[in-house]
């Protein structure tokens, strides 16, 4: 049991190692949100989007007559509109407090002529690092992180123990960022400063993630909360407490609430019964 767990961490850290790795096979010399850095690396974890199913097929369930491989990877028609209505209100009201802070100076209505705006998604088409954010990084890591990496590991450990494990390689994975800070002169120690911090809450995500996988069992549900929470970005803390009262009093509790009624919504939105995961033991 101890030598199976080990080929399948092993299996997993290899995967990690890859996916890092694609991003720096190529000879870039301009910074990560130059538009030619950000396209030699959407090509390279388009690749990786290839080769981490066949991790899989190696090392994940090899008994195809109980579950295909595309049901492993979270690709089923099944539950499949649920899996994307309710995970991303569960993940609303965990940002309740963010949301209505960031419309506090901006109002709804402003909002959501500027989404209705076809020109306003046109220019933003032309953005590469929106493309970047907003598609091909939560596209590619939720698929390599947690639709090829948690079928693995779930060979050889509980899925309660697989969420605290997978994302260990996600946060660790983030850590490159740190080569690219040094390289335009920030300095060691706020390197390292930043670095554990994003390390922290890409591995928090990551539970979260892993946990929407195991009990919804889709895949493109995580793709949408993690495009989602990467728009939406750290909660304003700074600016939240620089409100005036009683409007930081408001925002605090909204704050407030919003973390508690996930908590307590967190399992009855992902009751795998909604998405016809029936295989789901956590």
């Amino acid at each position: 049991m101890i030598s199976l767990c080990l080929k399948e961490v092993f299996a997993c850290f290899l995967l990690s190692v890859l996916y890092v790795g694609s991003l720096y096979v190529w000879n870039a010399t301009q910074g990560r949100d130059h538009p030619s850095t950000i396209k030699k690396r959407c090509i390279s974890v388009f690749f990786m989007t290839i080769i981490s199913p066949f991790f899989v097929i190696w090392f994940g369930s090899k008994d195809s007559q109980e579950v295909t491989l595309l049901s492993q990877l979270g690709l089923r028609w099944e539950g499949l509109l649920p899996a994307l209505v309710l995970p991303m209100i569960l993940t609303s009201i965990l940002f309740l407090g963010p949301l209505i802070q960031s419309h506090l100076s901006v109002p709804v209505s402003y909002t959501l002529r500027m989404y209705l705006d076809p020109l306003y998604w046109y220019n933003t088409a032309q953005n590469p690092i929106w493309w970047r954010n907003q598609v091909v990084a939560p596209f590619s890591e939720e698929f390599t992180f947690r639709a090829c990496m948690l079928p693995i590991l779930m060979q050889c450990v509980s899925p309660g123990k697989a969420i605290f494990i997978a994302p260990l390689f996600f946060g660790v994975a983030h850590l490159h960022h740190a080569v690219d800070r040094l390289r335009v002169g920030t300095d060691l120690p706020a390197v390292i400063l930043i670095s554990s911090f994003q390390f922290l809450y890409t591995s928090v995500f990551g539970f979260y993630s892993a946990f929407l996988f195991i009990r919804t069992g889709h895949f493109l549900p995580l793709f949408a909360v993690h495009a989602f929470c990467n728009h939406m970005g750290l909660p304003e803390v700074k600016e939240m407490l620089k409100a005036p009262n009683p409007q930081r009093s408001k925002l605090m509790a909204c704050h407030f609430i919003g973390l508690i009624a996930w908590y307590f919504l967190l399992f009855p939105l992902t009751d795998p019964s909604f998405y016809g995961n029936m295989q789901q033991t956590l």
